[in-house]
């Protein structure tokens, strides 16, 4: 589930698939508590100046790769 949390926020899923996350994450607290955070954390990346600079691709996937540690794929 954790690796389709941002398409979910970008609404780049099929109704259905939403409709999974959305009830699953109803019942799972670390998934409703990583999915919040999430869209807290890509608020705040999209409300950055366009002259910030991106984060690196390399620090990115770190990142991803602690957070699935925590919460991992259920």
């Amino acid at each position: 589930m954790f690796a389709k949390l941002s398409e979910y926020i970008d609404n780049e899923l099929d109704e259905l698939t939403c409709k999974d996350i959305e009830d699953h994450a109803r019942h799972c607290i670390p998934c409703k508590a990583c999915l919040e955070t999430l869209k807290q954390t890509i608020g705040l990346c999209r409300s950055l100046a366009p002259n910030e600079k991106p984060v690196p691709e390399a620090f990115s996937k770190r990142l991803k790769a602690l957070i699935q540690k925590i919460v991992p794929d259920k």
